[in-house]
């Protein structure tokens, strides 16, 4: 009996200090290239994840498409197939047309312009937005500003943007916007574009440098500029349902752990930025500046594309962004 009794003691110290038993794994996927800061950003989300709750909870990252394309993702989290996603804003503009209010042509005159406005009251609204849809926000991390390349001509003016077929995301304030200054805008997934551009489909498209530079794009265009048509972040979000399901405690450390992710993705995102377009450049792509005069342009040309935003969204939120960027 003595011996019998030893054994279940033991069984019942293995169990109390075995892993827990309740330990919870939470699926993310995105569609960024895993060596992309904003991947690497959620590897270190996972791991302050892991930490911070004992590993009670578990953060599996799935980065480059592993779970589907961007508008997968989207809707695998919106019906919790998946618990969340790190994604472009223009994927969940189609779901939450309100976030195209950030994509405003050629408003953020620098970085530290467009993170003022996504801190602060816009944020808000936008994350009450998602909610309505079933997201939960936790951050917004840089893809950064936008810049046009292609393969027909250095653009330099206006009339360059003319007739060009230009690859963008699916964001109708984007493709607004190109065709207000004369493009051809073309909506097309980004595993696609590469082949576009190469067999002649495409005579270009936009992104910011870093994803210009992990895409091999400067291996089928030419020609490089700083347009900085729009600013695009990534929306770190999560199924609303499952995130309540959480305890407080949890809920607390996800929301810390994604705040000390988004800080580090947005510093190592702008040094990246600006090493990939020196990288272009080195790789053989010419770079045009465009004139002040010539932005100037460009923005008299798009801005009856803000007041038709207004008409399809509250234009609350747009005047929001608008008094964020010029105060």
């Amino acid at each position: 009996m003595k011996l019998k009794n030893t054994c279940i003691a033991a069984i019942i110290t293995a169990c109390t200090t075995a892993a827990p038993l309740l330990a919870e794994t939470l699926r993310i996927g995105g569609n960024f290239p895993a060596e992309h800061s904003s991947s690497k950003a959620i590897e270190r989300f996972a791991d302050a994840v892991s930490g911070a709750t004992g590993g009670d909870l578990e953060i599996a990252s799935f980065p480059a498409m592993q779970l589907g394309g961007a508008k997968e993702n989207v809707d695998q989290v919106r019906t919790g197939v998946i618990f969340g996603t790190w994604i472009g804003t223009a994927y969940l503009s189609r779901t939450v047309p309100e976030l195209e209010a950030v994509s405003l042509p050629f408003a953020y005159p620098d970085r530290e312009t467009a993170f003022r406005v996504i801190d602060g009251k816009v944020g808000e609204l936008l994350a009450e937005e998602l909610a309505d849809q079933g997201f939960v926000a936790l951050g917004w991390m840089e893809l950064g500003s936008r810049n046009v390349t292609n393969s027909t001509r250095p653009i330099e003016s206006v009339k360059d943007f003319g007739g060009l077929k230009i690859r963008l995301q699916p964001n109708e304030t984007h493709l607004a916007t190109f065709r207000a200054i004369g493009a051809s805008p073309v909506s097309m997934g980004i595993s696609e574009v590469y082949s576009a551009l190469q067999q002649g489909v495409l005579d270009g498209q936009e992104n910011p440098y870093s994803i210009i530079k992990s895409r091999q794009f400067e291996e089928v265009q030419t020609y490089l500029s700083d347009s900085n048509h729009f600013f695009d972040y990534i929306a770190l979000v999560v199924n609303k349902r499952k995130f309540e399901r959480l305890s407080e405690e949890q809920q607390a450390a996800l929301r810390k752990a994604a705040a000390d992710a988004v800080a580090w993705q947005r510093a190592q995102a702008a040094a990246e930025d600006d090493a990939a377009r020196v990288k272009l450049v080195e790789a053989g792509m010419t770079f045009t500046a465009i004139p002040e005069e010539v932005r100037n342009d460009l923005r008299s040309l798009t801005a009856p594309v803000i007041e038709d935003l207004k008409s399809r969204i509250d234009p609350a939120i747009i005047d929001a962004v608008l008094e964020e960027v010029n105060g």
